[in-house]
């Protein structure tokens, strides 16, 4: 029988939801996590108008990528992230044990817009972290 190969890789782009909540790990490496929202717009079939649909994802850096991104994001932010999926489990607030996707970010754009576009062109603007710091 053949081996299918086994791939996890996602790139989304859309805006920070919230500012980035930060945490160290108690051996000291930054974490950063995050939220985005991405947008799609289509036309309804049946009644031809465009619609739009919005979907949240969740998101986290590891590390020296979750330093520089810090620095460099908050709320409304527009980012392309490169990762791969993993399922989380938590227990809510309310004492539901609940499971999660998100995206384990290895490279993090932030996308240039307006006035800064022209300033950040001639500045590097990813950020990569090597998958031996991804603690998980």
């Amino acid at each position: 029988m053949a081996r299918v190969p086994e791939l996890n890789f996602i790139i989304v782009s859309g805006r920070l939801t919230r500012d980035p909540d930060i945490r160290m790990t108690q051996k000291g490496s930054t974490v950063c996590s995050f939220s985005i929202a991405n947008n799609r717009s289509y036309r309804d079939p049946s009644t031809n108008e465009w619609k739009d649909e919005v979907s949240y994802m969740s998101a986290t850096a590891f590390g020296p990528l979750a330093d520089r991104l810090k620095e460099k994001i908050k709320k409304g932010t527009p980012v392309i992230v490169e990762g791969r999926l993993v399922m989380s489990e938590y227990t809510g607030k309310d004492g539901q044990q609940r499971r999660e996707l998100r995206i384990n970010a290895s490279r993090v754009q932030v996308v240039p817009t307006g006035a800064a576009q022209e300033a950040a062109a001639s500045e590097e603007a990813v950020t990569e972290v090597p998958e031996d710091d991804v603690p998980f």
